[in-house]
């Protein structure tokens, strides 16, 4: 190992309901939904319209900022719905998957020999370029940019995370296919963060690889990218789920868009937290009520991590980058009196009234309340305890708020994204939407900077 990054500021959160390491095959899904809002800042312009059919790996949209960037049906079938909001916006494209599922044959390719423009062409109209994304501003990657480095997370920190040791078992080949190709595509290096040697990513050649350590964030990408090789004005760097490199890759050596992901279904309020096979825009039903929860239980249903996830309906389905569905309690209850006595179930990074750090190794069984409402920030130094980057988190906060964009740049707006502010928004006492107001900030930027 090389460069090993150890962190010290954080805090990890010890939930109830970690996935068993068990893996099982989700019900087949009837319907598949994609919704453009998975990916932001993209404007589609539908190509297969209703009525269509269309194959696995065929275009269903392209971007209209970039048209080179397309958006591939991870299922075979027919285009049944398309969905629209307010000036006729494209809110979800629901197609009725086939019983038997074909895929589009986009050719295996001879990585040895490829030039990088062949690569990136290939992805775009296969319709893997979505799973590249970029920073600055979090979007996915401008194919016309060249980035100088290209950072990959292979550690999960964030509480109740997918194991991705577990779950990239066994697809080395793939991996390795996708790092190969994205080597290629970039003079600076490939970096990859692992969380122990037994990582299926710790041996990959043509990367660089690094082992961390510390609490959550320690498994996020833009811990890595801060303390690695941060950005500055007018750099780009290329960002790529772990998981999402075994799609990349087996695109590659196949030539099929095999949109096909092991989600881990956890939470308290999952019975029997584990494993499932299943495909990018699925119904969370086919996992959630035949597996997990009862259908009148009084739960919150979350794609992604606890912290940075978002709040699917149960009859939702899976959004395009996650790996998890979380399930815990609705936190709709009142507690009488709660913040006058010792708390000894809950979370905090106050040592007042609250006893959680005399058990540092303790299970807790947290809901959605927020035990508290909204207020002025109160500068208390708790933001800095759990922030490991080089930046000052509540003056960025600020300079986001009141839309300084000089100052951003300054305080380092260039190398974050919202869920890098994850921790601080769950420790913050003032109750501050702070992915909310970083993904604001980045969206002036963009619109203002480009």
């Amino acid at each position: 190992m090389s460069n090993d990054i150890r962190i010290k500021k954080g805090l990890d959160i010890n939930l109830i309901g970690e996935a068993e390491k068990i893996v099982e095959k989700a019900i087949v899904s009837n319907y598949c939904i994609i919704r453009p809002e998975d990916f932001h800042g993209v404007i589609p312009k539908l190509v297969a319209k209703e009525g269509t059919s269309v194959e696995a790996g065929g275009t269903l949209f392209f971007d209209k900022s970039h048209e080179a960037v397309k958006f591939s049906s991870p299922v075979s079938g027919k285009v049944i719905e398309v969905q629209r909001g307010p000036k006729r916006r494209i809110d979800a494209i629901k197609i009725e998957a086939d019983k038997t599922q074909s895929y589009v044959d986009y050719g295996a390719f001879n990585l040895e020999t490829a030039k990088p423009e062949a690569i990136k062409a290939h992805l775009l109209a296969s319709g893997c370029w979505p799973f590249v994304k970029q920073r600055p501003y979090d979007v996915i990657a401008n194919p016309d940019k060249s980035p100088k480095a290209i950072f990959i997370s292979g550690y999960a920190s964030a509480p109740l995370a997918a194991d991705l040791d577990f779950t990239l078992k066994g697809k080395e080949a793939e991996l390795q296919a996708a790092v190969t190709a994205l080597s290629k595509l970039t003079e600076g290096k490939v970096h990859i963060s692992v969380g122990s040697s037994n990582s299926p990513l710790a041996g990959l050649s043509g990367a660089t690889i690094h082992k961390v350590s510390g609490p959550h964030p320690s498994g996020n990408v833009g811990t890595l990218i801060n303390k690695i090789d941060p950005i500055n004005k007018g750099e780009v760097v290329w960002t790529v789920n772990a998981q999402d490199l075994v799609i990349i890759g087996e695109l590659l050596l196949t030539g099929k868009f095999n949109a096909e992901r092991i989600m881990a279904l956890v939470g308290s309020s999952v019975e029997k937290p584990r494993y499932f096979i299943t495909k990018i825009g699925s119904e969370i039903a086919t996992i959630v009520y035949d597996k997990g929860i009862a259908k009148d239980a009084n739960d919150r249903i979350i794609s992604g991590n606890v912290l940075s996830g978002k709040q699917v309906r149960p009859d939702g389905v899976l959004d395009y980058y996650s790996n998890v569905i979380s399930i815990i309690p609705e936190g709709d209850d009142y507690e009488f009196f709660g913040w006058t006595k010792p708390v000894f179930n809950k979370v905090s990074t106050s040592r007042a009234l609250t006893f959680s750090w005399l058990t540092p190794k303790k299970k807790y069984d947290l809901n959605t309340n927020t035990n508290g409402e909204h207020r002025a920030f109160v500068t208390t130094g708790t933001y800095e305890a759990v922030f490991p980057l080089d930046i000052y988190p509540m003056q960025i906060l600020k300079a986001c708020m009141y839309k300084d964009l000089d100052e951003m740049e300054a305080l380092g707006m260039y190398e974050v994204a919202p869920e890098d502010f994850a921790l601080t928004e769950f420790v913050c006492v003032s109750k501050q939407p702070h992915q909310k107001i970083i993904r604001e900030g980045l969206d002036l930027m963009l619109k203002e900077i480009g």
